[in-house]
């Protein structure tokens, strides 16, 4: 048998996210191993994943993928197949598991998917190059509600920068943080720390399920949001920076945003 190990990314949604390159170098794989945790398919179960690929899929847990070497051990006797959802070099976890396959001397072969990272700016027509440092919410539990997501948030909207939120997700019990859940979050931490990161007329991006079927997409004041139906998670926020007029525009006829953040020239 051949010593390999494939990454693959299958995209944001569906069987279908995945490049028809991936697709076939998958179907030749001896075993394929699977990670959800880090990001969710959404609208996809792993039967209908194996019944496109024609194999059998091994989950594991984040730990599973951290701690054991069942991966590296397989890879050095047979050609092994590594799937998530999204890009599988977006998580550091698999950076590492991509090193000691290096370190193993197991050659390596790596297919890209469509990411969150690229696809969110690409929803609102916001530009890729002016978003900083993403931030992830965490859960506030049992008064537990850090400020470095606030402030990383805030050094991003001092340079005028976007910031794409992500949102905690408790694997054991499969529940994700909603978008109200998550405005709530900034709205608390305004009201806590006051440093102007969050008020009334600040525009907040939210996208449910972006990339599949049913995705939405949404551009308005906090308060108003609040209010609405935003869809059903997985949930990302972006909290925009300076706004170029044609991300004006973009915001307004792709989300909704109100017309007067549309400066005169």
């Amino acid at each position: 048998m051949t010593s390999e190990l494939i990454f693959v990314g299958l995209g944001l949604s569906g069987t279908d996210g995945m490049t028809v390159k991936a697709l076939n170098a998958l179907k030749e794989c001896d075993k394929i191993y699977a990670e959800f945790y880090t990001s969710l398919l959404i609208g996809t179960k792993v039967e209908e994943l194996e019944e496109v690929i024609g194999k059998k899929i091994k989950v594991l847990y984040r730990a599973q993928v951290e701690e054991n070497d069942d991966i590296i051990r397989d890879a050095l006797e047979m050609r092994v197949g590594f799937v998530t959802a999204g890009d599988t070099m977006s998580a550091t976890t698999h950076v590492d598991l991509r090193i000691q396959a290096a370190e193993a001397g197991i050659p390596v072969r790596l297919f890209n998917g469509i990411t969150i990272f690229s696809a969110c700016p690409t929803v609102f027509g916001l530009q890729n190059y002016k978003f900083g440092r993403a931030v992830t919410l965490p859960f506030i539990e049992q008064g537990y509600h850090p400020k470095s997501p606030y402030d990383h948030i805030m050094q991003n909207k001092k340079m005028g920068l976007h910031t794409m939120i992500l949102l905690d997700i408790h694997a054991d019990e499969m529940k994700y943080m909603t978008a109200h859940e998550a405005i709530e979050w900034l709205m608390l931490g305004e009201e806590k720390w006051q440093e102007g990161l969050i008020d009334d007329k600040t525009i907040l991006c939210v996208a449910s399920q972006v990339g599949s079927p049913n995705e939405k997409i949404f551009a308005r004041y906090p308060q108003d949001l609040l209010k609405m139906d935003l869809g059903e998670p997985l949930f990302t926020l972006v909290l925009p920076g300076n706004l170029h007029f044609m991300e004006q525009y973009a915001l307004v006829k792709f989300a909704g945003a109100p017309e007067d953040i549309i400066e005169d020239e």
